[in-house]
């Protein structure tokens, strides 16, 4: 992908099975965060494709056919709707209520009453520990219990695949546990997750495999145990030093 003419991704070629938890760790701007925008094509990238059950789409829009726009806009729908992400800031609109917040992507992206949305966030915010503040406006949250009613707002879409970036940087360090604690929940259920994070005790005791980036390239890879214990790469060795001492 490029941005002002300066490449953020550089060759990278990726494969995450079902039920995996892949973790993404690299320094700043190594294109942790831009990987996960391309891949449910926030930022759609300028080459290559994105592969998800089954289907396949580039980031080129189709612009002389109409019916291959249609197509595109139709494959769009179906990655993003089915490609939960959770970023490090919120973004919950201010003048809705948790719930509110929760049911207007099944209304608006899946075609759900207003009715049956409802019953949704309510039952997504209780999986979440926010069964008592579904009624609260986010000025009234901490920042905790905002995100996880971003996590619930991800879940109630039914994704098949949900992508964190950086759940916890914007965090307290006292509210860190309980995010991360809803992110082990989630894994043992199976769910199929990309998640960028510093935090190396959470890749080590959820993470199935752990990716290092840096310069906008995969460096090394391997078992998530393994790697942060034993790195080859030079580059993962330094990096590691420095975030574990």
């Amino acid at each position: 992908m490029r941005g002002r003419e300066v490449q953020v991704l550089r060759g990278v070629d990726l494969r995450v099975t079902k039920g995996e938890v892949l973790v993404v760790i690299g320094p700043s701007g190594s294109g942790k965060s831009t990987l996960l925008r391309c891949l449910n094509f926030i930022a759609p990238p300028d080459q290559g494709s994105v592969t998800f059950l089954g289907r396949r789409l580039t980031g080129d829009v189709p612009r002389r056919r109409p019916a291959e726009r249609i197509r595109y806009e139709r494959e769009l729908r179906y990655f993003r709707t089915h490609i939960g992400i959770v970023f490090q800031h919120f973004n919950l609109f201010p003048h809705m209520t948790a719930a509110d917040n929760v049911a207007l992507g099944p209304m608006r992206g899946l075609g759900l009453s207003g009715h049956d949305a409802r019953e949704r966030s309510v039952e997504e915010l209780t999986r979440v520990g926010m069964a008592d503040k579904v009624n609260a406006y986010p000025s009234q949250l901490s920042g905790g219990q905002k995100q996880r009613v971003a996590i619930a707002r991800a879940l109630a879409m039914r994704p098949q695949l949900m992508l964190f970036d950086e759940a916890t940087s914007a965090l307290d360090p006292e509210l860190i546990g309980g995010i991360l604690d809803e992110m082990k929940r989630l894994a043992e259920t199976g769910m199929t997750m990309i998640v960028v994070t510093h935090e190396m005790g959470f890749a080590r005791e959820v993470g199935d495999r752990v990716v290092f980036m840096d310069e906008g390239r995969i460096v090394e890879e391997g078992a998530a145990r393994e790697l942060i214990e034993n790195p080859k790469n030079e580059r993962t060795q330094a990096f590691l030093s420095a975030i574990l001492s």
